[in-house]
């Protein structure tokens, strides 16, 4: 469909429209009509594709066990080295003085979980005793990097079983609060003093995440029992609590009680989900009839094939030699979600890459650029994703490839991601609003998603301004 609008603009206000155009140069000091043009008579076409080995690039992990109907199969398992603390407290204690140790998982409060809330399971926690290859995927074997009787922990539990708390950080002149429910583990209190003594007798093995794996590699986290849930663990730490001497204000001796995170899973460390996911057939068969689906974690992706030549030629055609801006170009992905038992909900974020761009866009934690890589954000309300930047994905063609587009300028390949964010005050001192930024875009392992892309709804909007000389 194209709308065209036609409006009589002043010279002096020519100049200054298109004296910024970085698809063409000149401007006119003539009486012209400017044209603001709207074309969405594109189309774009593509499949689902298998993608059951992915790199996990986040500390974000799943753990569980899954049967839904429409869905599938799903089990999750955990690995995960340690960065560890740059110091550890010293001051007026000992190992004897450590009472105990705590492996805490933390999941979201709201939406930490997919499956029956209240189907009891039960969690195994083993001490690896190599460390983990990297770059490391979700069809990783475990076998030969633990011994099933150095057991850590075992514990029952639930998504609603652990407590609720309140964390906060300090960042750029705002506290952020965060609400997460607590898994709690008992570990052995012989770690943390074997931790404790290991920091004493040299703290340098301590100072990066790679000379402390060769002390204590890291843990294997396995569902033993039961089924019916994956929960969203989002962080994992191992807390030690201790007592140390000190004095009151009045000069008299006293213990005190205290607690430290010896150890953290972050995103600078090897960490994986062992992914194993038998598709339900009703996902086979719609795939088997062309339908684009997007499944995750290490389920379905699509590719498609994007009409930028189509795009460039017509705008080419139209224009002319005339002056002319592109203002905008939108990609607009309607959805629909299949029916599936625990109503699963499509992937929050997705990621356009181009197709030959994937593995080393994955491999080397790259951002979406607006070139060759783009990421959209699921609105539940209006049931799509919109891709608003690919305004300077057609200009570097038109200005870098004489408007030639290659083969592997229209392959792009969509995928389910996560998208971790950095939140900031824009003006504390004044009262601004904050500003998100992107930090990092993985492989979708948060939790189970499914969408069908609905390709022959999808619109490309082009929009552009045309002046015509008199």
């Amino acid at each position: 469909m194209k709308q065209l609008f036609n409006v009589i603009l002043a010279a002096a206000v020519l100049l200054g429209l298109y004296a910024c155009t970085d698809e063409t140069i000149g401007v006119s000091i003539t009486d012209s009509v400017s044209s603001i043009i709207e074309d969405s008579s594109f189309v774009i076409t593509g499949h689902s594709v298998r993608n059951d080995r992915v790199q996990m690039r986040t500390s974000t992990k799943m753990l569980g066990t899954l049967q839904a109907d429409g869905y599938g199969s799903l089990t999750a398992e955990a690995l995960t080295s340690w960065m560890p603390a740059i110091s550890i407290d010293t001051t007026g204690t000992s190992a004897e003085m450590i009472d105990s140790c705590r492996l805490k998982l933390r999941l979201p409060y709201r939406n930490g979980f997919t499956g029956d809330s209240l189907a009891p399971m039960r969690l195994n926690v083993y001490r690896l005793n190599r460390q983990l290859p990297s770059p490391i995927y979700s069809d990783f074997d475990p076998t030969g990097y633990y011994d099933s009787d150095d057991l850590l922990a075992s514990e029952a539990y639930s998504p609603t079983s652990g407590w609720m708390e309140v964390s906060s950080s300090y960042v750029t002149g705002s506290v952020q609060y965060d609400t997460v429910r607590v898994i709690s583990l008992p570990m052995p209190v012989e770690l943390g003093r074997e931790l404790f003594n290991a920091y004493k007798a040299d703290p340098t093995q301590f100072s990066t995440p790679k000379r402390f794996a060769e002390l204590f590699p890291g843990i294997y986290i396995t569902n033993s029992y039961g089924s019916g849930h994956v929960v969203n663990i989002k962080a994992t730490e191992f807390d030690v609590y201790y007592r140390q001497r000190g004095t009151k204000d009045n000069g008299t001796d006293t213990v005190y009680t205290r607690a430290q995170s010896y150890l953290a899973s972050t995103p600078e460390v090897v960490s994986n989900n062992i992914i194993h996911f038998d598709i339900d057939d009703a996902i086979t068969s719609m795939v088997n009839q062309g339908e684009a689906l997007l499944v995750a974690p290490a389920g379905y992706e699509v590719q498609v094939r994007f009409p930028i030549q189509d795009i460039i030629d017509k705008y080419k055609a139209n224009t002319g030699n005339n002056q002319s801006i592109i203002n905008t170009v939108t990609l607009t992905l309607p959805v629909s979600v299949p029916a599936t038992e625990y109503d699963i909900q499509p992937p929050s974020h997705v990621l356009m890459v181009k197709t030959s761009k994937k593995d080393t866009f994955i491999n080397g934690d790259s951002l979406a650029n607006n070139k060759d890589s783009f990421y959209a954000v699921y609105s539940p309300q209006s049931k799509e994703y919109v891709f608003t930047g690919l305004r300077e994905y057609i200009i570097n063609i038109i200005n870098n490839q004489g408007g030639i587009a290659t083969e592997d300028d229209l392959n792009f390949t969509i995928t389910p991601v996560d998208v971790t964010t950095y939140s900031y005050q824009q003006s504390y001192y004044y009262g601004g609003g904050s500003t998100s930024v992107v930090t990092k875009i993985s492989p979708m392992v948060s939790r189970p998603a499914i969408a069908r892309l609905l390709l022959d709804k999808a619109q490309i909007v082009m929009t552009y301004s045309k002046q015509i000389v008199d």
